[in-house]
């Protein structure tokens, strides 16, 4: 099959999150599969095209128009010997020679441009993919454009849009479609929502399918409480939204040969690899050097729907308790100031590191006991797939795909993957940990096992890869 995919991110050229994650891998293991070839486009951003770790050639340059002006499009590949995935950028410095990737007042003109600069460069290539895959708002008008502008250019191809995290849409005022867009008037209803132009609705209505990030947000965006007010355009399409749940990199999240580790370790030599991690990170973080005590952490964006309320509402009864606490990450200031000043209070015991630093957060996961993921709403999440895969057992609230990925452990029959609370509050999220923590300390062989069978899952791409494919398959018929 013949397949491209177009993002604003993927790793390791640029990340903000878990879809740099996702674009990273899922082409990868797409490429893997036989008769499939996966060409990516992607923005050259700035930090990418001035990064001599990344030898890039050129391809070619022409201009496009977006209504009265004319754009420049220069047409950049990775240099590599693979033949069947190709990595692809987009080059123009008025748009991506910036510091960050997004969070400019002209974001909806920047992605407009590079949704239909994708479309124009795989023209140019002529490249005819069986499946036009696209992620998130910033390539939320590639189904529209795919549909209207460059429909017969692309006569037979499906385009197939995925939903990352439903809580950025794409807006844009009314005025979007005649000073960026020049579509016919005849799109309008499809762009509209409301009085404005929604980008993400647009990709909803005009896509051939809707996936999303795993099968229970897929249930959940049919809910106003979760769509963020997008629940009933996904019910227009229930018959072709399908829920996919990620994987990771198990090559890039390894235990056993991360370089930023103190001491690799597989599931066979998990406790004593652990312990050395653990050591060192209490060692690196200025907390109290104990090998008895529970360390649990969190590596997470420090945003309202992380459910960083809850862990403020239940600290001081957390750390009553006799446990450490991690918490690396940047975010909202109210949550930066209130867990710094929280972590002032406990010495030795709690400590915040407000940075954005993956090399810490793999030691993190190899180092803490315990993973914390309290979110109030979850997509997928990368977070504690990563853990289980370094024996750190999670505490979640089982919502998106931490419902998916963390079945309760249960004492009983010793089954499950880690400790889950059903109901959004501090109380639930306490006997939670309550229960962990007890488990800790009261059974530490059952801990053990409990974290090498978790550290035995597969949760790399292979099986979610598959699902993708059995997607194409029926969206190309």
């Amino acid at each position: 099959m013949r397949i491209a995919m177009a993002a604003s991110e993927a790793a390791p050229f640029s990340k903000t999150g878990g879809l740099g994650d996702v674009m990273q891998a899922l082409p990868e293991a797409l490429s893997q599969i036989p008769g499939n070839t996966v060409y990516v486009f992607l923005p050259y951003y700035s930090r990418v095209k001035y990064d001599a770790r990344f030898e890039c050639e050129f391809v070619t340059s022409f201009a496009i128009n977006l209504v009265w002006r004319k754009s420049h499009v220069g047409l950049f590949r990775l240099k590599s010997r693979r033949k069947k995935l190709q990595i692809y950028f987009i080059d123009n410095e008025q748009y991506f020679c910036r510091d960050g990737a997004y969070g400019y007042g002209d974001d909806g003109e920047r992605f407009a441009y590079f949704s239909k600069a994708v479309l124009s460069c795989m023209n140019y290539l002529d490249y005819r993919p069986d499946i036009l895959q696209c992620n998130d708002w910033q390539t939320a008008l590639i189904p529209t454009l795919l549909k209207s502008e460059f429909r017969s250019c692309f006569p037979d191809t499906k385009c197939v849009f995925t939903i990352h995290n439903i809580e950025y849409q794409g807006w844009a005022d009314m005025n979007f479609n005649a000073d960026v867009l020049g579509l016919d008037g005849s799109w309008m209803e499809t762009l509209r929502y409301g009085e404005a132009i929604n980008f993400m609705k647009s990709a909803i209505m005009s896509a051939d399918a809707v996936s999303t990030v795993s099968e229970t947000y897929a249930r959940e965006l049919q809910y106003p409480y979760f769509s963020h007010g997008m629940s009933e355009v996904l019910k227009l399409r229930a018959d072709d939204f399908y829920g996919i749940t990620n994987g990771i990199d198990t090559t890039v999240f390894d235990p056993a040969s991360s370089p930023h580790l103190p001491a690799h370790y597989t599931a066979a030599t998990m406790v004593e690899g652990k312990a050395k991690n653990k050591a060192a990170l209490q060692k690196e973080l200025g907390l109290d050097v104990d090998p008895n005590v529970p360390l649990y952490a969190i590596v997470s964006r420090l945003a309202g729907h992380k459910g960083v309320d809850l862990l403020q509402y239940i600290c001081d009864s957390f750390m009553a308790k006799d446990a450490q606490l991690a918490i690396i990450g940047t975010g909202e200031a109210r949550y930066e100031h209130g867990l710094t000043a929280l972590a002032k209070k406990y010495p030795g015991k709690m400590v915040v590191r407000l940075a954005f630093d993956p090399a810490l957060a793999d030691r993190v996961y190899a180092g803490a006991d315990a993973y914390l993921m309290p979110s109030k709403s979850e997509p997928c999440g990368l977070s504690q797939l990563i853990a289980m895969h370094y024996g750190t057992i999670p505490v979640v609230h089982a919502t998106g795909g931490l419902n998916d990925t963390v079945k309760a452990y249960d004492a009983g029959t010793g089954e499950g993957c880690g400790f889950r609370f059903e109901r959004y509050n501090g109380e639930d999220f306490l006997d939670a940990v309550t229960a962990s923590m007890e488990l800790y300390f009261d059974d530490r062989a059952a801990w053990d096992k409990l974290a090498a069978r978790d550290m035995a899952l597969d949760v790399s791409w292979n099986a979610p890869a598959q699902k993708y494919m059995e997607m194409f398959w029926k969206v190309i018929g």
